[in-house]
């Protein structure tokens, strides 16, 4: 046991890690690495204003579907772009600028929404559904470019030390600033408190476009040019037998589909049950985030030292185990102080499942390939992604909130099960 902790001292220290990162001076490293985490914090200044933009939306009348549906969007435009997207980015010697303004362009979606009342005073829901609508192509680049960026910052011995530092640093300043969106919310008149807030918080896009886009990584490899533009037939024919070629790849993807379904099915009914069960202010509401976030700031640490401690296998059906349990107990609680502890401690859970997704993904494909490999994972999660939201909701609107959250919390014990047959055989985890 000392052995092994001395091997976790010496692996979590900095220094260490940066040095064995990449194939790059040591000053470049330490500069991508503190340019990720203030990115991480300009992220995390404009996170504060999506917890609210399904709350925005249910306060100005939206029905079930409506709220379903701005869940539902993104997944749909990354379900038909993804792999596309993907062999594009394949094909950039440097995919950090296509990632930054990306994320800049989704950002700014923000403070759009903010205008729309202004500017379709007659038809606000529709408007913010149009602008959320024109989002989904670049949060798709943002959603592939992300796993490349941050997979080639950190290399394989870095990614959970790198992603808990992010992760934790984005989620503090999102908790901060949601006390301060929440109480704004709260003593503004309406809707003019939503559109202020949703126009300052999108300020964080400048800070975060500002470092994004100084990473600074080596070129990728390009593919040899074909002789010939192949046919789409040639092309899936090419990409079939690439995931034939990776079966770990392809045990990775499909052991998450079921959980990630479950992930997805409760996140139009969360804001749903806070607004319509519980009747809960905004600021019930921002404290709710802010307390998922304050938990994020220690959770990602505790889990980085967890993994390798005790090994992904642990810590993967720890975390699934808790995160499933979730919802279902959400269901039967009514008092807004119970759902506040109730939201922090799945926090300390679900901080877990966002490391060891991320890190046993990276790990099973190619990194040579990783922007085509990414492409097929993320097409799997906008798949569940966009059928979940309207399941959820329909079941909803037909039955209730507190049964849909219920079904929620029994999809993710289905895919939990998958999880425990697919660790059997370590070969398909991470080394931690």
């Amino acid at each position: 046991m000392a052995l092994r902790v001395e091997s976790l001292q010496r692996t979590l220290k900095p220094r260490r890690i940066l040095s064995s990162w990449m194939p790059m001076g040591q000053d470049v490293q330490s500069q991508n690495v503190r340019r990720v985490l203030i990115d991480g914090i300009g992220v995390g200044i404009a996170a504060a204003a999506a917890p609210y933009l399904p709350v925005f939306l249910a306060r100005l009348g939206a029905d079930n579907f409506a709220v379903g549906l701005l869940t539902s969007m993104p997944a749909l435009a990354g379900l038909i772009f993804a792999i596309p997207l993907g062999q594009f980015l394949a094909r950039q010697k440097n995919i950090v600028p296509w990632y930054s303004r990306s994320r800049f362009f989704v950002i700014l979606c923000y403070a759009l929404t903010g205008l729309a009342p202004f500017l379709v005073p007659n038809q606000v829901v529709l408007g913010i559904l149009l602008i959320w609508l024109f989002a989904t192509v670049p949060q798709t680049i943002v959603n592939l470019g992300f796993t490349i960026v941050m997979g080639s910052v950190a290399g394989p011995e870095g990614r959970l030390y790198l992603m808990s530092r992010r992760w934790s640093t984005l989620g503090i300043t999102t908790a901060i600033v949601v006390v301060f969106a929440g109480i704004a919310l709260d003593r503004l008149p309406f809707p003019y408190n939503y559109q202020i807030v949703f126009i300052v918080l999108s300020l964080g896009g400048v800070l975060s476009f500002a470092f994004s886009s100084r990473i600074e990584l080596p070129d990728q490899k390009m593919p040899p040019r074909p002789v010939e533009r192949p046919s789409p037939l040639k092309n899936l024919k090419r990409l079939t037998e690439q995931l034939r070629g990776e079966p770990r790849f392809m045990r990775v993807i499909s052991s998450q589909v079921v959980y990630r379904f479950g992930l997805a099915y409760a996140i139009p009914l969360f804001p749903l049950y806070y607004v319509r069960v519980l009747n809960a202010s905004d600021e019930a509401i921002g404290l709710i985030v802010t307390v998922q976030g304050a938990v994020l700031l220690v959770a990602y640490y505790v889990w980085a030292r967890v993994t390798k401690l005790r090994g992904v296998r642990f810590a993967l059906l720890v975390t699934t185990l808790a995160v499933a349990f979730y919802p279902i107990i959400l269901a039967f609680t009514t008092q807004i102080p119970a759902v506040i502890v109730l939201s922090g401690l799945a926090a300390i859970f679900a901080a877990g499942i966002d490391l060891i997704f991320f890190d046993i993904v990276v790990s099973s494909y190619p990194q040579q390939e990783a922007a085509t490999f990414v492409g097929v994972q993320q097409e799997t999660v906008y798949l569940v992604s966009f059928i979940a939201p309207f399941v959820a909701t329909a079941v909803a609107t037909a039955v209730s909130i507190p049964f849909s959250l219920v079904v929620a919390g029994l999809i993710r014990l289905a895919g939990f099960g998958m999880f425990v047959v697919f660790s059997r055989d370590e070969s398909n985890l991470p080394n931690p």
